[in-house]
C-alpha cells in the first residue's frame, strides 16, 4: 500500500506502526493523535529505527486529521483504555463518542479506505463504524480473534512445551469473557489437543484465554497489552496488503451467516486486497452453538446501548 493511517498513538498504535514499518507494508505510515506531540514523537522515534531494521517506509505523525488524507487502510486504536477490574463494555460510552468524531475525519480525509477497528469494545465499535459510515461491510472490520487465538496457542505451547509453529487455534464470538475458543478446530499439526493435555489443562487454557487481556492488565496495572495486539493487527494487515487471502478470525458484520444479521461478531473470514472478502461459516455443534449465541447476546446488549 502507498499509505496506512493509524488513529491513536498510544501504546497499541505506536507498536503497530513499528511492526508495520519494519515489514515495509506501506510507503507511508501516518499516526494521528489529539495529544500535542504524541503522534509526531512516536513517528520520529520509529523513523530513527529505519537504518537499523532496514525499512524504507516513511513514518509521520500529527494532530491535524489531514495527516491521514488518502490512506488506503485506517486502523483505529484510539480510545479510553481499561483499568484493572473494568470490562471492555465499561468503556463503551466514552469510546463510542471518540469513535464518532474519528469517523468524521476518516470519511472526509480517506473516503476510499478500509477501516480496521481495534478499540474496545471492538465488536460494538466495529458495528458502529459500519453503521455511521454506511460503507460496504467488506470495508469495515475489527481485530479480536487473531489476538485471542494467539494467546490460546501461546498457553498451549507453555503447557505442552511444544513448538508454537505447530499449534493452530481458533476463537470465535465477542471479544470478551464470553468468547468461544473452538476446541474442535484447534490442535497441534492436525492432532487434537486432548492427545497432548488432560481435559483439566484444556479447560484451564480456555479460561485463561477468555481473560488473557485482563491478566496482563492486572499484572501491569498502568497499562493493558500492546505488543500482542499490535502483532495481531500486523498479521491482518499483511494478509490485506499482500493479498494473501488468509482465513483469519475477524470481527465482521453478519448478514445471515450463523443465523444472525445486523451485528458484528468474531468469525473466520478471508482477508485480502478487497478487505473482508468472505465469511467462512462453520458447522457448529450444539455446545458450540449455545456458547456462540450467548456471546452474541452480550454483543447485542451492548449494541442496544448505542444512540
Amino acid at each position: 500500500m502507498l499509505k496506512i493511517a493509524i488513529i491513536g498513538a498510544g501504546r497499541v498504535g505506536e507498536s503497530t506502526a513499528q511492526f508495520l514499518a519494519e515489514s515495509d507494508l506501506a510507503r507511508e505510515i501516518a499516526l494521528l493523535d489529539v495529544r500535542e506531540g504524541a503522534a509526531a514523537g512516536a513517528a520520529l522515534d520509529i523513523q530513527e529505527t529505519a537504518p537499523l531494521f532496514g525499512f524504507d517506509a516513511r513514518v509521520v505523525g500529527d494532530t491535524d486529521p489531514g495527516v491521514i488524507a488518502g490512506a488506503e487502510l485506517v486502523i483505529i486504536t484510539a480510545g479510553l483504555p481499561r483499568k484493572p477490574g473494568m470490562s471492555r463494555s465499561d468503556v463503551l460510552e466514552k469510546n463510542v463518542e471518540i469513535l464518532d468524531s474519528i469517523l468524521v475525519d476518516v470519511v472526509r480525509e480517506a473516503p476510499d479506505s478500509q477501516i480496521l477497528v481495534v478499540s474496545n469494545p471492538v465488536d460494538v465499535l466495529t458495528y458502529r463504524a459500519w453503521q455511521k459510515t454506511g460503507w460496504d461491510r467488506s470495508r469495515v472490520f475489527g481485530q479480536a480473534g487473531v489476538l485471542d487465538a494467539s494467546r490460546m496457542a501461546s498457553f498451549v505451547a507453555l503447557e505442552t512445551g511444544l513448538s508454537t509453529r505447530d499449534i493452530h487455534t481458533l476463537v470465535l464470538g465477542g471479544h470478551g469473557d464470553s468468547m468461544v475458543p473452538m476446541l474442535r478446530y484447534s490442535g497441534i499439526n492436525g492432532i487434537p489437543l486432548h492427545h497432548f493435555m488432560s481435559q483439566e489443562a484444556i479447560d484451564r487454557i480456555v479460561e485463561r484465554t477468555r481473560h488473557g487481556g485482563a491478566e496482563i492488565l492486572a499484572l501491569k496495572q498502568t497499562s493493558s497489552a500492546y505488543d500482542a495486539p499490535a502483532a495481531a493487527i500486523k498479521a491482518m494487515v499483511e494478509s490485506i496488503v499482500l493479498d494473501r487471502r488468509r482465513a483469519l478470525p475477524t470481527v465482521a458484520i453478519l448478514d445471515g451467516e450463523y443465523g444472525a444479521s445486523d451485528i458484528a461478531m468474531g468469525v473466520p473470514c478471508i482477508l485480502g486486497a478487497k478487505g473482508m472478502e468472505k465469511i467462512v461459516e462453520l458447522d457448529l455443534n450444539a455446545e458450540e452453538r449455545q456458547a456462540f449465541d450467548a456471546s452474541m447476546a452480550g454483543v447485542r446488549s451492548d449494541i442496544s446501548r448505542l444512540q
